[in-house]
């Protein structure tokens, strides 16, 4: 979303992430997401469609947890020297970063760095995650021993879209059977499309309506339980007939119960609002932010299993695998062999200054940028895998480029401990 307001001289834009999808390209006939059968057919000439590069090519099974058998696992005490080498490539804008990596290349000998690692701040559509995890949980709440129901909920449960999108400038993807191309336009009020679906639209697409509805969709389930879907007039009715302290209330149950129940600290983690203008006013919410570490332990957690269950955890992984357009840390040529598992976001703002341009991630107020990423290295091989959070608000400079360049760095930093890293 872009919002441009003129006061004065001032001139504010805010982003989140542009295109950037995700899930293994042979899902479509377990989940039912009808794009991914076009992307996959691109690959073979059969749609238009880009090439997809190499770590992408990942099949659904070959997409799995890396610690389930590490239960235990922690997140070890900070390397000084592989901190250090870390903190070098910040170099002069060093305090305006707060990074952590995690290297379990060699998971008996973990290497861990941090740098401003407890700097919270509001990382935009990172927070996406946390709707996905709520999602999840709501799931394993209603049928907590039915996975098939579960998953038969995800795709059959039909989302229309109404006055919550209210306003997004994301495209997302549209592909029908037997068309020869995928097309690309914001969601639209009447717009039908399955729960799964609308999860990828808001996880792979970054589509700030399709957040809003999924949020949506995640209150009716916690209050409908096992009644969910209700009737779209029985929905309609719901919104409009509830108070707002008691909306409020209910998203709260929604969106946040789900982190401290995974064992995370809402202090340091905490999605509290809805992602359009309209939806933040129809369900009053709170601030959102993370800070390095505890994004860490959320991506630890996830390939423990331990984020509600290990059909969850798998699931939220499966929605951020990178299977088509990378951008900004993931974006570097470094990365292509790798599979990378990435979400991202952004706000930048502007004023005028004098031989000053402003330019997407480049704001002189604000101009921060969020990368989280688990990297497997090559995606088949998986001779390095690792993590990584990165949290920046360098002003005037390009974040984007700053953050591929930091990507390189990092991988060819943990290619050069590793015998047999290089891919």
């Amino acid at each position: 979303m872009k919002l441009f307001i003129k006061s004065g001289l001032l001139l504010a834009l805010m982003s989140w992430p542009a295109t950037a999808w995700s899930y293994p390209l042979d899902g479509y006939p377990y989940t039912g997401i009808l794009r991914l059968e076009g992307f996959r057919l691109a690959q073979e000439g059969k749609v238009r469609g880009i090439k997809i590069p190499a770590g992408a090519r990942l099949d659904s099974d070959q997409v799995d947890l890396r610690l389930g058998d590490r239960q235990e696992f922690e997140i070890p005490a900070p390397d000084p020297d592989f901190a250090r080498a870390v903190e070098k490539y910040l170099g002069d804008d060093a305090e305006r970063y707060a990074v952590a990596v995690l290297d379990l290349s060699d998971p008996d000998q973990p290497k861990y760095a941090e740098h401003n690692g407890n700097q919270r701040a509001n990382v935009g559509s990172v927070g996406k995650l946390l709707v996905a995890l709520g999602v999840f949980q709501a799931l394993a709440d209603i049928y907590p021993d039915d996975i098939d129901r579960r998953l038969n909920l995800l795709r059959t449960a039909i989302v229309t879209a109404d006055h919550f999108i209210q306003t997004d400038h994301h495209n997302v993807p549209l592909w029908n059977t037997g068309a020869k191309m995928i097309s690309y336009r914001p969601i639209q009020v009447g717009d039908r499309a399955s729960l799964w679906t609308y999860l990828d639209w808001m996880l792979s697409a970054s589509s700030n309506a399709a957040a809003s509805l999924v949020i949506k969709e995640l209150m009716l389930m916690v209050h409908f339980k096992d009644q969910y879907p209700p009737a779209d007039e029985q929905a309609l009715n719901f919104f409009s007939q509830t108070s707002k302290n008691d909306l409020k209330a209910l998203l709260f149950r929604a969106l946040q119960e789900p982190i401290t129940r995974s064992g995370l600290d809402l202090e340091q983690l905490r999605q509290g609002s809805l992602f359009t203008w309209k939806g933040k006013q129809l369900v009053p919410g709170t601030t959102s932010y993370a800070n390095p570490r505890e994004l860490m332990r959320f991506m630890v957690k996830l390939e423990q299993g331990k984020l509600i269950d290990t059909f969850s955890s798998r699931e939220i992984k499966r929605l951020i695998y990178m299977t088509q357009g990378r951008i900004r840390y993931a974006s570097s040529p470094a990365l292509y062999s790798a599979a990378v598992y990435y979400k991202s976001g952004s706000l930048y703002k502007c004023k005028a200054e004098p031989n000053f341009k402003c330019g997407k991630y480049e704001g002189n107020i604000v101009n921060r940028l969020a990368s989280l990423a688990i990297v497997e290295s090559p995606a088949a091989k998986r001779q390095l895998h690792y993590m990584v959070v990165v949290m920046s608000n360098v002003l005037r400079k390009n974040s984007a480029v700053a953050h591929q360049t930091l990507a390189t760095r990092i991988h060819r930093l943990i290619e050069s401990q590793h015998r047999g890293g290089k891919n």
